[in-house]
């Protein structure tokens, strides 16, 4: 596992991102662990933050993509740290896009923030975690109805391997084999697990032999 990868795990554990007990999603499922990317608070989180995706999408994209969007809201502090981060990383500018809730009818006008779309964009979708892929659903006709861009593919930070909404192959499986774009994660729940399994992190065992098999008895059924 890269270096930056196993940072990043210990630093969702420092910021309180990545917890670990019994936790009921939005999606009614009971899980032994839950990330919150709303915990990342202080700009120096946002900065790290930031900096794991930009090598994470460096990584997966190189430099082939135009635009950063995050699906709001929690996609639009993702995109903005993104951007900056890969600017002073990759010394390439990438422009920042997220959607509103709502259509503003007066002054900045639209469902955009950031950035307009442009016919020939090059995008990437930047979000904190897909459970069941629900959320593409609803960004996908945004994207596609605002301009003709071409979706590169989708970064999230932590992929928790479970069923997508069809519920045979993994969420991100899913989205490739439905929309046809790339789909990875900074993370995934394996490698959380190989690395904090049994192994203490600043004296403290996250997890030990009893949350294992608690997260064993889930995959059995939600697993991909």
């Amino acid at each position: 596992m890269e270096q930056y990868k196993q940072e990043f795990i210990e630093f969702m554990v420092d910021s309180q991102v990545l917890k670990f007990g019994e936790f009921t999603l939005k999606s009614g499922r009971k899980s032994p662990f839950f990330m919150n990317a709303g915990a990342y608070v202080t700009g120096a989180q946002l900065k790290r933050l930031g900096e794991y995706y930009a090598k994470a999408i460096h990584d997966n994209y190189g430099d082939d993509f135009d635009v950063l969007f995050g699906p709001a809201y929690k996609g639009i502090p993702l995109s903005v740290a993104t951007t900056i981060a890969y600017s002073e990383l990759y010394g390439k500018e990438i422009r920042y896009c997220s959607n509103r809730k709502e259509i503003k009818d007066h002054g900045d006008v639209g469902i955009l923030l950031g950035s307009k779309l442009k016919d020939g964009d090059r995008v990437v979708i930047i979000e904190d975690v897909t459970t069941s892929g629900k959320s593409i659903e609803e960004t996908f006709p945004i994207l596609t109805s605002q301009a003709k861009v071409e979706i590169k593919g989708l970064m999230v930070s932590l992929n928790r391997m479970e069923k997508g909404l069809g519920g045979q192959v993994s969420a991100l499986q899913e989205i490739k084999e439905k929309y046809g774009f790339d789909a990875n994660a900074i993370v995934t729940m394996a490698d959380v697990i190989e690395h904090l399994y049994n192994r203490p992190y600043k004296g403290q065992v996250y997890i030990d032999d009893t949350l294992k098999a608690a997260i064993d008895a889930y995959y059995a059924v939600y697993g991909a």
